[in-house]
């Protein structure tokens, strides 16, 4: 639901009756009570079909808590959504409309958008509101010190494409001098980011990369992949895909013959409804993941008695366990540890915007942390700190047997130390300079 121009006491009438997208319980709780986590999510537009089992992951999680522990600490939350349809004004639009709505304003924004993100980010500065951009958004916004309202926990797409490169290197036996590899991507903020990484890699490693843009929304790729099957001939494909562009890649790739196993996309690339678009194509596809499909975890349990079979859900049931069901599941505890490791330190009542960045800032998502939530094996142990906004998470490759995913190689560290963590740096004190921010001392911390 889009958020139209309510007064405050309209809105907190409106969550309070459970009117929004219904992930209060009990009609009883008053408004003034609760938490207010805002939705910025796409259930409308050219990328739905991703935004949505994401969005619906996300608020389940959210009913999970209040029906099961009356919210986190005993404080109700207080969940609304309002539709971007992925478009970078639109986002903006829901920025502005709901950062000042609950009681204490909006606990976090988690856009599913590099180009929303990129749009918001002086904006949460300015109003000491938290920005979570799990897997999406500017890598180098890991830094802290600089960007202390931005998060990019667990992963960020220079990460990603560090692992890929890794995992490739793995399969040539640590031979990549003289390889060739092709980035097909987006031609947008997001599509763009693992760039850098990547010719920073090629340097490093040895091979040729060769970079194939592909225009919103992505249905013309007939000529692209000519280049690719016909002229240059590329050891290995990485894609940076999102929407319909997932599929028709896929198809195209075999079209011209390119072999699966040697096409790897990041996560926004790998779902099953990629996969399931693209048909019997797409078998031997591998992509990155972060966050694990499957409904055999722990939160299930207390999902399926407390929402599913409760009739609270949010969407189908088909959905449930798929990868990015899960990772809208996995961004909503991010966003719900921050507020409870920040409701230990400054009380279980509403919190702000500003209080809830301490929180996020001290997320310890340890084996033991995730065993006690649920979410052990679907995502590994991060830990933040003041200059750390990425917390050290790691990838996992996996491939499609032509029904569901499959583990392809172990977890994988991204080189951080030495090679990803300088480059954040360097381009975080380059931003700095630019807008003229004195990055905060996080030594003391």
């Amino acid at each position: 639901m889009r958020l139209s121009k309510f007064t405050k006491a309209s809105v907190y009438t409106m969550v309070a009756a459970a009117l929004t997208v219904g992930v209060l319980a009990g009609g009883e709780a008053r408004a003034e009570d609760g938490q207010y986590v805002p939705g910025m999510v796409y259930r409308t537009g050219p990328y739905a079909p991703g935004g949505i089992p994401w969005a619906d992951g996300y608020a389940d999680y959210f009913t999970l808590l209040n029906e099961r522990d009356g919210g986190i600490g005993g404080v109700k939350i207080l969940y609304d959504e309002c539709d971007s349809a992925y478009n970078n004004d639109k986002g903006v639009e829901c920025y502005e409309k709901m950062k000042g709505q609950g009681p204490t304003g909006a606990s976090a924004f988690q856009p599913l958008s590099t180009g929303i993100s990129y749009a918001i980010l002086d904006r949460v500065r300015a109003d000491k509101i938290p920005l979570i951009t799990s897997g999406l958004g500017r890598a180098d916004a890991s830094v802290g010190s600089v960007f202390p309202y931005v998060f990019t926990l667990p992963v960020t797409y220079w990460a990603g494409a560090d692992a890929i490169v890794q995992y490739i290197g793995q399969q040539e036996k640590g031979a990549l001098k003289g390889k060739k590899i092709a980035l097909v991507y987006h031609d947008s903020a997001y599509g763009k980011e693992p760039i850098k990484t990547l010719e920073a890699l090629a340097a490093k490693e040895g091979f040729e990369l060769s970079l194939f843009p592909v225009p919103h929304p992505g249905l013309e790729q007939k000529a692209t992949w000519l280049k690719i099957g016909r002229q240059l001939r590329p050891d290995y494909v990485i894609m940076w895909g999102w929407g319909v562009m997932n599929a028709t890649a896929l198809k195209e790739a075999a079209a011209v013959g390119f072999p699966m196993d040697h096409f790897i996309g990041v996560w926004w690339s790998g779902s099953e409804v990629d996969m399931n678009a693209a048909g019997a194509v797409a078998k031997g596809f591998k992509a990155a993941q972060f966050i694990l499909p499957g409904n055999s975890f722990g939160v299930y349990k207390d999902l399926k008695t407390k929402v599913f079979d409760a009739g609270k859900a949010k969407g189908e049931a088909a959905e449930h366990g798929t990868v990015i069901y899960n990772r809208g599941l996995g961004a909503a505890l991010l966003t719900a540890e921050g507020i409870k490791v920040a409701q230990d330190k400054f009380g279980k009542k509403p919190l702000t915007g500003e209080q809830i960045q301490w929180g996020v800032e001290h997320i310890n998502l340890s084996p033991e942390r995730l065993e006690q939530i649920g979410f052990s094996g679907m995502i590994n142990p991060v830990k933040l700190s003041c200059n750390d906004h990425e917390g050290g998470g790691s990838v996992i490759i996996t491939q499609w047997d032509g029904k569901e995913w499959q583990p392809a190689s172990d977890w994988i560290m991204p080189r951080r130390e030495g090679f990803l963590r300088p480059m954040y740096e360097e381009s975080a004190m380059a931003y700095a300079k630019e807008k003229g921010i004195t990055p905060r001392d996080c030594s003391k911390e």
